[in-house]
């Protein structure tokens, strides 16, 4: 049971205790600067890090005072925790994400952290404990889909409450995983997770959720790109899409397809920004109508499903988190040559039934039907 310290995760632990399966909680220690793991203070060395970077980890999942309130919970249900020490390869997250800025495409961490880590070393480490399941506290559901007369096979879907379905980070998970993955509280609103949390005694029945990037201190992307890449950080032009220069910026990171706050041009016409070019370290900007788009090709591929029984017919794709799902075709294209982050290497073309703003190179995209899972990609 991979236990973060927070209410969801929580009250899965607690589900599975009663339900009777034999459950070993799992902290997943990802590391915040600063931090000792025994006291939660910062060692001698530790304090010549910089105050804001000390920060790193603490309004995320995985910080010191998470891992107290995980013990604390799994001594109230009676079962072990193990604290794993995923710090080193918690670096490659961070790399990742300062990379994907510096080449001027828009990353999803959390992403990435589910495929590497949740639920990629986490199998690792559940496989050596000989564990039948690995389960974990996400808005999600693994459910049975009848294959033909002599049963089904597990697909993934949205989770129940629609305010809190987590599916579409989950997408990167190896088919073959799902039959060893488990979601207490998929089925159920936010609301009943609190109320049990309540009749279970839980002592984080009222912890707050989390809601930034666990290694983003105040949200400031940027910030973290400054301090990683100090290269990054130099003065750039800002055009039209005719080339005309209208200001000047910090560094193309500070930006994202679709931002309009932070434009420093001269008062006018409200304009967004239409796409980066790394290489110039400039941002081109328009009107909002030019950020639709047609559709988009999209790389390392993960197939929840047969890819050939779902190319030509409507299907819903998401490409960002916080915006809602529209209708689309896919056909498939010839895999990518290169490397790739996850290894894998399908690709196929997503082609909108209406044109959709601000597209970004770099975010996921999720297919759905209905409520399941179909597969998904990283929008080149």
């Amino acid at each position: 049971m991979a236990m973060s310290g927070g209410v969801d995760s929580s009250v899965a632990a607690a589900i599975l205790k009663r339900d009777g399966f034999d459950v070993v909680g799992c902290f997943m220690r990802l590391g915040s600067p600063g931090d000792s793991l025994e006291s939660g203070t910062p060692s001698q060395a530790e304090k010549t890090v910089p105050l804001r970077q000390i920060k790193i980890g603490h309004q995320g999942c995985c910080s010191i005072s998470d891992a107290a309130d995980a013990r604390e919970v799994a001594a109230v249900l009676g079962i072990p925790l193990y604290v794993l020490n995923f710090r080193n390869d918690f670096g490659r997250i961070i790399d990742y994400f300062v990379d994907e800025y510096v080449a001027g495409r828009t990353p999803n961490p959390c992403v990435r952290c589910n495929d590497w880590l949740k639920f990629g070393k986490l199998h690792e480490y559940a496989k050596q404990l000989q564990a039948d399941f690995v389960a974990s506290g996400h808005y999600a559901r693994v459910e049975q889909v009848p294959a033909d007369a002599s049963g089904g096979s597990p697909a993934l879907f949205r989770g129940v409450d629609s305010g809190k379905d987590q599916s579409y980070v989950l997408f990167g998970v190896p088919r073959a995983q799902l039959s060893h993955m488990m979601f207490p509280i998929g089925a159920m609103p936010k609301s009943q997770v609190r109320d049990l949390a309540k009749q279970f005694s839980l002592p984080v029945f009222d912890k707050p959720d989390s809601q930034e990037i666990c290694f983003v201190p105040d949200n400031d992307y940027a910030g973290l790109v400054n301090r990683r890449r100090p290269e990054a950080t130099k003065p750039g032009k800002i055009f039209d899409e005719s080339g005309r220069e209208l200001g000047e910026h910090d560094g193309q990171h500070h930006f994202t397809v679709g931002q309009r706050r932070g434009l420093d041009i001269p008062q006018g016409e409200r304009v967004y920004v239409l796409r980066k070019d790394a290489a110039s370290n400039s941002v081109i900007v328009g009107p909002k109508e030019r950020l639709l788009s047609q559709g988009c090709t999209v790389s390392e591929a993960n197939w929840l499903c047969d890819a050939d029984d779902i190319v030509g017919r409507e299907v819903m794709a998401k490409y960002r988190y916080n915006t809602p799902p529209a209708k689309a075709v896919i056909s498939l294209l010839p895999e990518f040559d290169g490397p790739t982050h996850s290894g894998r290497k399908g690709r196929f073309e997503v082609k909108f039934v209406e044109p959709q703003s601000a597209v970004a190179p770099g975010q996921a995209v999720v297919l759905y039907d209905g409520d399941r899972v179909l597969g998904g990609g990283w929008i080149e």
